[in-house]
């Protein structure tokens, strides 16, 4: 992947839909809901503050987080993957194992 993103945004893959419920239910792709959790892959350099610091930005690359259900912008790469462009303010956690 060739995108780098800007200032405080940060490329997310979102995890894979649920195919089957914890009961054995298979569910067809109209009843799956859009993940909220997925895997950074870029992040860009930071924001700056009013006086022109830099802050860096708190997730970095691989870090799993939870974001909001219909956060970021959905962008499809010529290979044909799937990934989220949002701000680090639209991530809600990171995911610690």
């Amino acid at each position: 992947m060739n995108i780098q993103p800007l200032g405080d945004r940060i490329i997310v893959k979102p995890l894979a839909a649920l195919e089957k419920t914890k009961g054995g239910i298979v569910l067809p792709d109209t009843a799956k809901e859009k993940p909220q959790e997925g895997e950074i892959v870029a992040v860009g350099k930071g924001r700056k503050d009013d006086k022109g610091n830099l802050i860096t930005l708190e997730v970095k690359v691989g870090d799993k987080v939870l974001y909001g259900k219909y956060g970021g912008t959905e962008i499809t790469t010529k290979e044909g993957d799937e990934y989220l462009i949002m701000r680090e303010e639209d991530v809600y956690a990171i995911i610690k194992k």
